[in-house]
């Protein structure tokens, strides 16, 4: 196994330990069957993506292994990822903190249609990844790189974003919890004020851009925005 491989794997054994304690912690008890179930529906789909970049397109899969507050190279979207980190947990948290508390009743198929988003989301990442070799995950743009317009593309300028935010609407569900869903607010508003800022960056850094941009109308939801 390659240096690579290594670190895509250590990340991946990393999180899970991370969002198992930000979980379990919270919610005081390991019977929360609703956790168990999330961290399946969470790091399966994980691992497979992450397998599948190891084998068909490792350039990729150094690119997302750059990634965090730390690895950006301006200022505006170190404050930006700071700032989604902090949400994310939330995500977490507070899901956990309702269980412990009681606060939710979420029946068992709002349950498992927070999972089913989870997964959703997540093959919406995967078909981006297979659409653009280029998906960092920082903002950059690479020495080779070109505008990808096919595929989810061509619905949306953004369609990882898309998939991300669907993933994120099933967590607190998937967790059994309705005063989770509060925390979506604050990190949609996280992820559009980095397209934004992705936008500018790419009409300025990527040829062919502006032009795509002008011809793919929405960024996030077909018909919506």
């Amino acid at each position: 196994m390659n240096n690579l491989n290594k670190r895509a794997f250590a990340g991946i054994l990393n999180l899970l330990v991370c969002m198992s304690l930000l979980i379990f912690v919270p919610a005081w008890s390991f019977r929360y069957w609703q956790a168990w179930v999330f961290l399946g529906a969470f790091f399966l789909p994980s691992l497979a993506i992450t397998v599948y970049l190891m084998k068909k397109d490792p350039k990729l899969l150094e690119r997302r292994v750059k990634a965090g507050a730390a690895a950006e190279t301006e200022m505006s979207q170190k404050i930006i990822q700071g700032f989604a980190a902090i949400f994310f947990l939330a995500t977490i948290v507070f899901p956990a903190l309702d269980h412990r508390l009681g606060l939710s009743h979420v029946p068992t198929c709002a349950v498992v249609a927070g999972d089913m988003l989870v997964v959703l989301g997540f093959f919406i990442v995967f078909l981006v990844f297979k659409e653009n070799s280029y998906t960092s995950g920082i903002i950059e743009v690479a020495a080779e790189q070109k505008v990808i317009s096919t595929g989810p593309y061509a619905l949306v300028r953004h369609p990882m974003y898309t998939g991300a935010l669907i993933l994120l609407l099933g967590v607190p569900l998937a967790l059994g919890s309705w005063w989770g869903l509060l925390t979506i607010v604050p990190m949609t508003g996280v992820i559009i004020w980095r397209l934004l800022g992705e936008e500018k960056f790419l009409a300025t850094k990527l040829a062919g851009y502006s032009a795509y941009r002008d011809r793919v109308r929405y960024r996030l939801a077909p018909f919506v925005w």
